[in-house]
């Protein structure tokens, strides 16, 4: 346990931290890569480009600070840094270069505030919180190579078949090199793509995988993301799957991990309900797919929100799906349709998912909620949700974004 002394000061330093977090962090990135190069390939660059992971960094600094006399609270984050950590391949040799470079830069950047009974007080704070995550990760994973058909680290998989499934989504079906059988993941899961960079390094990408578990192949689909802004390139991973990966293509890959999935093995499952906007799809489909297979009869509701008719991706599946199971509701929207709207029926509407559309769509309120998407749709239904009284237990979400942010969402719905 830490010491009474050390948990004060860390608490001390909260406000602190909350008013310059993101200086910190910025700092500490600078530092880290520049007196350890070799951690780069650890970290994407398009969230370092685009300050999103010196947020998220921030962030959970800031609420370890703010709750490290009541950790329990931080459980979910734990898990969720842990499973993350070991999709990377995290090592616990990488501790001590992160806790150097934030000690140093927390002296650096607070200067006369980073007294050294503070700095002794985040290194053992710091030393507390790596040992809990390397424990995690450690059992992570023994269980990737405990489990049928599982390996550790990265493993060579060629493409067997890649599919469009709409302008800007491609899938990728993935199968073991070794012709190896695959270990069932968790639908909902993802797994991690490891890909050269043009300078000779390496760079990671985590995939929700978008299929049921089975031990033929993996499948991926892959959202193209396009420039930003004229002076960005775009997403490298994803141009580079989508333009320069053909069938027979190699790729690493890494073991599926994730702390967002459905547990079907459950006695009783509400009613469930799954939300999903553009490529946040991915995931809800191998939820989809998996709980019809296995809960045959159980009410279920999918509502997908897309930009328009030619992004939306397995449209024609989906429906397919809906004209074999009647047990399914299934409902999307457009926020820029192309067709004319007089020609749709009731199940295409335009506009959001927003609180009045899941209104007149869902029957029972009290279901299990899955949802996916972009960092604004996420806000907005996790707040519409929580007004509606639905327990947080009862809401499950693959967010990709620091989950301060969620927590914000809260505030706004109390």
């Amino acid at each position: 346990m830490l010491h009474k002394q050390t948990i004060d000061l860390v608490k001390s330093t909260a406000p602190i931290l909350k008013e310059r977090g993101e200086a910190l962090t910025r700092h500490f990135y600078k530092r880290m890569f520049l007196h350890n190069p070799e951690v780069i390939p650890l970290f994407n660059s398009a969230h370092q480009r685009s300050g999103t992971q010196q947020k998220a960094l921030a962030d959970a600094i800031c609420a370890y600070a703010a709750n490290i006399d009541n950790l329990e609270v931080l459980g979910g984050a734990v898990e969720l840094i842990a499973q993350k950590h070991s999709s990377l391949q995290i090592k616990p040799e990488h501790y001590p270069i992160v806790g150097e470079n934030l000690l140093s830069s927390i002296r650096e950047v607070l200067g006369e505030m980073a007294s050294d009974e503070v700095i002794r007080a985040w290194s053992e704070a710091y030393g507390f919180l790596a040992k809990i995550l390397i424990e995690r990760e450690g059992q992570i994973y023994k269980e990737h190579v405990a489990q049928d058909g599982g390996w550790s680290g990265f493993k060579t998989f060629y493409v067997t078949k890649k599919e469009v499934e709409s302008r800007v989504i491609t899938s990728f079906y993935l199968s073991p090199e070794d012709r190896s059988r695959l270990p069932l993941f968790k639908p909902g899961q993802y797994i991690t793509v490891r890909v050269e960079t043009p300078n000779g390094s390496t760079t990671m990408r985590n995939y929700s995988l978008s299929d049921t578990p089975n031990r033929d192949w993996f499948r991926i689909s892959v959202k193209r993301e396009a420039p930003q802004h004229p002076q960005s390139t775009g997403g490298y991973v994803s141009n580079y799957l989508h333009d320069s990966v053909t069938v027979g293509s190699r790729l690493e890959v890494g073991p599926p991990c994730g702390e967002f999935f459905i547990d079907l093995a459950k006695n009783e499952i509400k009613p469930l309900v799954l939300l999903a906007a553009g490529v946040g799809i991915t995931p809800i489909l191998s939820i989809l797919l998996s709980a019809l297979n296995a809960l045959p009869g159980h009410p279920i509701t999918l509502i997908h929100a897309n930009v328009n008719e030619e992004t939306h991706a397995f449209k024609t599946l989906i429906d397919g799906l809906a004209c074999r199971h009647p047990h399914l509701k299934v409902h999307y929207c457009y926020s820029e349709p192309i067709a004319d709207s007089s020609l749709r029926d009731s199940s295409v509407s335009t506009g959001f998912i927003n609180s009045r559309l899941m209104e007149s769509i869902i029957e029972e309120r009290d279901a299990e909620y899955y949802f996916c998407g972009p960092k604004p749709f996420m806000l907005g239904l996790y707040a519409d949700l929580l007004a509606w009284d639905i327990p947080s237990a009862q809401l499950h979400f693959e967010f990709f974004g620091p989950r301060q942010e969620l927590e914000a969402a809260q505030t706004l719905a109390v």
